[in-house]
């Protein structure tokens, strides 16, 4: 088994190889404005610090989100495509989850939640007991979710732009690709299915068609 994954649902532009057993190469990058830029190079880089060609790799792992739109997008397409040219399976994973699972690896206990930055000051977030999601991911203005997490460590960026809602933030700030690997690859020995490649947006994208627009072409 060699898993190439890739997360560009947040900031960070991830990517790491796993090999069934660990992570033998990874590397991430935050900046939210150069997700398509950045990703392919980062890509070469874990490649060529594993030693390994691209053809070597048996399966895809993406981060369907949620997120932004635009940069979560970038990460769901490349994936998609390496897929189809390599003809090697694409498995889809939540960020939070990957979030999570880093969380847990770096010791956090007993219940807690995960959030992130969803823009329009709003946050992603989802909240996990015994190592597994307890409802579906949403996204809510930290207000109106501070009580109902009170009491409760909360991960991510999102805790950190929030501390008014979010008084126990921990890290990490960030999804890693390789948190993500490592999550998969346990599910994926476990037989356990994974998520399909498909973007968890959670809410409409900015651009819209406008409504009732104005025909200027000639008859």
């Amino acid at each position: 088994m060699l898993l190439l994954a890739v997360d560009t649902a947040t900031p960070a532009v991830t990517v790491a190889l796993h090999d069934g057993t660990s992570v033998v190469a990874e590397t991430g990058q935050v900046d939210a404005r150069r997700h398509g830029e950045l990703l392919l190079p980062a890509v070469d880089r874990v490649l060529a610090e594993a030693g390994v060609k691209l053809d070597a790799v048996t399966g895809v792992v993406v981060g369907v989100g949620p997120g932004p739109y635009t940069g979560l997008r970038v990460g769901l397409v490349t994936a998609a495509t390496f897929g189809s040219a390599l003809s090697v399976p694409v498995h889809g994973l939540c960020t939070l989850d990957g979030l999570a699972y880093a969380a847990r690896r770096g010791g956090l206990e007993g219940p807690f939640a995960v959030a992130t930055d969803a823009r329009r000051k709003e946050v992603y977030w989802a909240r996990y007991e015994d190592g597994e999601t307890s409802g579906e991911p949403a996204v809510d203005r930290p207000a109106d979710i501070a009580e109902q997490l009170a009491g409760l460590p909360v991960v991510g960026a999102g805790a950190l732009l929030y501390p008014e809602a979010f008084p126990d933030p921990r890290g990490p700030e960030h999804v890693s690709a390789g948190a993500l690997a490592s999550l998969a690859a346990e599910r994926l020995a476990a037989g356990a299915a994974l998520l399909p490649p498909q973007p968890l947006y959670l809410r409409r994208p900015d651009a819209q068609v406008p409504k009732n627009y104005k025909v200027v072409t000639p008859k």
